[in-house]
């Protein structure tokens, strides 16, 4: 029997997961990060991405626009600003979002605002990736 860990995914409106894992991969600001359990203590910001939690029966994908990841060694929680099951993601929004984002960014009027311009992209692409390895891995 493999050892875990017990694994907490929160987001502002509600608890999206809570069980047991064998390794869970999260997208730190600081590039990802793999967790299994026993882990050193950490506390790190998140930026938009992936969480992928393997259990004993497979894997399952969350996408976290960004938020706190903390990790003792036999717990890991996910403090997002928002979370979401992968197969949850509407497609269509985040194409919408990813285009308007870009929209904003190549015009050169004076009011926009790059930075947030650059977030809403960025959480954008996230969530067309994780939808984009769903369809990977089911073959759909």
């Amino acid at each position: 029997m493999a050892m875990t860990m017990h694994v907490d995914i929160v987001s502002a409106e509600q608890q999206i997961f809570s069980g047991t894992a064998e390794m869970v991969f999260a997208p730190s600001v600081n590039g990802d990060v793999g967790i299994l359990p026993r882990h050193a203590p950490l506390l790190t910001q998140m930026r938009p991405g992936e969480v992928r939690i393997q259990t004993s029966e497979g894997e399952e994908t969350f996408y976290v626009s960004s938020g706190i990841l903390e990790i003792q060694p036999h717990c890991v929680t996910v403090l997002a600003d928002t979370a979401l099951r992968a197969k949850d993601i509407d497609e269509a929004a985040a194409l919408e979002a990813k285009q308007l984002a870009e929209e904003a960014m190549t015009d050169r009027k004076g009011g926009i605002d790059y930075t947030k311009a650059q977030s809403q992209l960025a959480e954008a692409m996230a969530q067309l990736k994780a939808i984009q390895k769903i369809r990977d891995k089911t073959g759909h």
